[in-house]
């Protein structure tokens, strides 16, 4: 007697429902930990004591943790991005040499006055960093 596995479209939609739970439960894990260890208002015990509890009792400690420090977590992650946007900035103006238009045209006239560019040339220039 050969036995045949029915997999039914509801069936489907169930595994899928719970593949997508599961991986809502891994997401709203790792944002738990990474909120955890970028707090900057816990000292180091309370981190452990929130690390250990979510690690033995995961359901219970993610939930309690989202209850107890929900509204800190927006705010840490909302100084985590400005401080990304910061470190960006810095690191944008010190690779592209902030200098304003007036840096510019000195360091024109400057090669125009060595004999670097030409009249024509400089003037140009000129207008292209006025623009």
């Amino acid at each position: 007697m050969v036995t045949v596995w029915e997999y039914t479209p509801g069936d489907v939609f169930l595994s899928m429902l719970w593949f997508f739970l599961f991986f809502i439960w891994i997401w709203l894990l790792i944002t738990v930990f990474a909120d955890i260890f970028r707090s900057d208002d816990m000292g180091g015990w309370a981190k452990a004591l929130w690390t250990i509890f979510v690690i033995v009792l995961p359901y219970l400690g993610v939930f309690i943790y989202l209850i107890a420090r929900g509204h800190k977590m927006s705010e840490h992650a909302m100084h985590q991005a400005q401080r990304q946007e910061e470190q960006m900035r810095t690191y944008v103006q010190s690779v592209a040499g902030s200098s304003s238009a007036a840096d510019e045209i000195a360091r024109l006239a400057e090669l125009r006055d060595k004999g670097a560019l030409s009249e024509e040339e400089f003037q140009a220039a000129k207008a292209k960093v006025l623009a």
